[in-house]
């Protein structure tokens, strides 16, 4: 299903072989100046879910895309990461080389009533200094969160297949130099191209900006910052001829440069006149499918334990703007141990959290009146008629659900068919003897449909997960992880269902690669997140 061919567009695998070729020139040329060891990583995965309905919530949620929907399901996952050289020895006075590179392969196969072979991450990257630049597929989630717990940070959850990208950035939180390490930022900006789906061939633009106050090892530090998100360009051969979506008669959406400006800039696209015609949708909107979200956050240091808190208000359509929609949003507070515990049972990490999204500033939109300026409709646009998905799933929140995932007894509409949701969600992690990773999520919501198609009253729902992940020694293989998990659906939003997962995981390589690999299969490699 997933070749180089598929996956990059021709520009781009030819930029991948420059970026390839130059990078290792460079490795030979330093390589032997530098007393470094370059953290390299392999793992393989073999494991079955058993379920007795469609594959429960949490089982496949947050999971990028690589767990089907329907039915019992066989799982095999191959990966190997070569990460950023690190001095040899801890103590060492050798910094780390300033300019590096690595690269990330994982494949996914499975078979039952959905059988597929995927590659979730299949990218190349370099840095200078702090700045990064990477090429390919990489897990990520951008937003304000505790990536670990979290039901989905709404933007970009890591719920979908992570889309190909060019993206630079800086790693982490950078200081900035005059403010004595006070103030600072993490960005990124980048360029992502989608499959085919009712709109082909189409981009992403995405880019994101936050900002850190306190210095590093402060007891208490403040965030805000936001990120950016648009579907862009692309064919839609069903809206050929359509009045208002596509006047041209020919069904291409704008994409030359000028549009790109005013898909960047966020600016309207009154006065805009595209090469190949008018599109009125455009005329009277911006270019493209636009959301993300503007974020607050802090932690805190509190003896032992770090006190964490977020907030993100969504935006799509402007009601933000007006303060129309500001009920809506994800909270967050998380408690995390920061010195381990000797206990032979601990909890380590706890989260609560809050989302809504049933207000999307009132059920009128009237353009002309911002205190009327609502009916978001979160997550669906006129143009882009599969919805903020990406190869069937939600991009953002999956609590924001797509018509393929929910009870197919409740009445049918767009894309995104459940977008007015209140949501309680609760998780908490810790150790047994200090070996074993336990994990459990609880969530519980109130689920309204959309202002289109309501949903009949009382369409609630609660999905629970519980994992056990430790060690096992067995003759040939030596050390694994054997990786469990048992999760349950119960109510009207979803089909009734049970299921779980049992793996054997096998980990060859040194360094800290390996933690870029999610046991569960979740993994993440989060862009911006309140640090943990």
């Amino acid at each position: 299903m997933n070749t180089l061919t598929t996956l990059f567009p021709s520009r781009t695998r030819l930029l991948l072989v420059i970026i390839g070729c130059h990078s290792c020139w460079l490795s030979l040329v330093y390589g032997q100046t530098t007393p470094t060891v370059r953290p390299t990583t392999g793992y393989a995965e073999l494991g079955g879910y058993a379920v007795t309905g469609p594959m429960p919530f949490w089982l496949r949620a947050n999971q990028s895309g690589i767990v089907p929907l329907k039915g019992s399901t066989g799982l095999a996952r191959l990966g190997f990461v070569l990460d950023y050289s690190q001095p040899t020895n801890v103590d060492s006075l050798t910094k780390s080389r300033r300019f590096d590179w690595g690269l990330g392969l994982e494949l996914v196969g499975s078979t039952g009533l959905q059988s597929q072979v995927l590659l979730p991450e299949a990218y190349g990257k370099l840095r200078w200094g702090p700045i990064e630049l990477y090429v390919g597929r990489r897990r990520s989630i951008a937003g304000l969160v505790d990536t670990l717990l979290t039901s989905g940070s709404y933007a970009w959850s890591g719920n979908a297949m992570p889309l190909p990208k060019i993206q630079i950035g800086t790693i982490g939180y950078v200081p900035i130099g005059f403010t004595k390490g006070f103030v600072a930022i993490n960005t990124f900006y980048n360029h992502g191209w989608f499959t085919d789906g009712f709109v082909r061939n189409s981009y992403l633009h995405q880019k994101a900006f936050y900002m850190r106050l306190g210095k590093p090892h402060a007891r208490f530090h403040a965030y805000l910052g936001g990120n950016h998100e648009v579907q862009w360009g692309g064919y839609a051969p069903s809206l050929v001829g359509v009045p208002g979506l596509s006047d041209n008669l020919d069904g291409q959406f704008a994409s030359n440069l000028d549009a790109y400006y005013r898909v960047v800039t966020g600016t309207s696209g009154t006065g805009y006149i595209p090469p190949q015609g008018v599109i009125s949708i455009d005329q009277g909107n911006r270019i493209g499918n636009h959301l993300g979200t503007l974020d607050l956050g802090f932690d805190v240091r509190l003896g032992s334990w770090q006190l964490m808190g977020y907030r993100q208000s969504l935006y799509e359509t402007g009601a933000l703007y007006y303060l129309t929609n500001i009920v809506d949003g994800l909270h967050g507070l998380s408690l995390q141990r920061k010195s381990p515990s000797d206990r032979r049972w601990s909890v380590d990490r706890f989260l609560v959290e809050f989302f809504y999204s049933k207000s999307q500033g009132g059920p009128e939109f009237i353009i002309d009146d911002p205190q009327r300026r609502g009916r978001n409709n979160y997550f669906n646009h006129s143009q882009y008629q599969d919805g903020w998905t990406y190869q069937g799933r939600t991009i953002g929140t999956p609590f924001l659900t797509p018509q393929a995932e929910v009870n197919p007894d409740l009445p049918v509409s767009r894309a995104i068919v459940n977008n007015r949701v209140a949501l309680w969600h609760m998780g908490l992690a810790g150790q047994l003897n200090q070996q074993i990773h336990w994990q459990t999520k609880l969530s519980y919501s109130q689920n309204f449909g959309t202002y289109d198609t309501p949903y009949p009253a009382g369409t609630n729902q609660f999905s629970a997960l519980v994992t056990l992940n430790g060690p096992v020694y067995l003759p040939g293989l030596g050390r694994c992880q054997l990786n469990t998990s048992l999760a349950l659906d119960t109510g009207k939003l979803l089909q009734n269902s049970v299921g779980g997962y049992l793996g054997l995981r096998k980990t060859l390589g040194s360094g800290q690669a390996s933690r870029n690999v999610s046991s569960s299969g979740a993994g993440s490699q989060p862009m911006l997140r309140v640090p943990q």
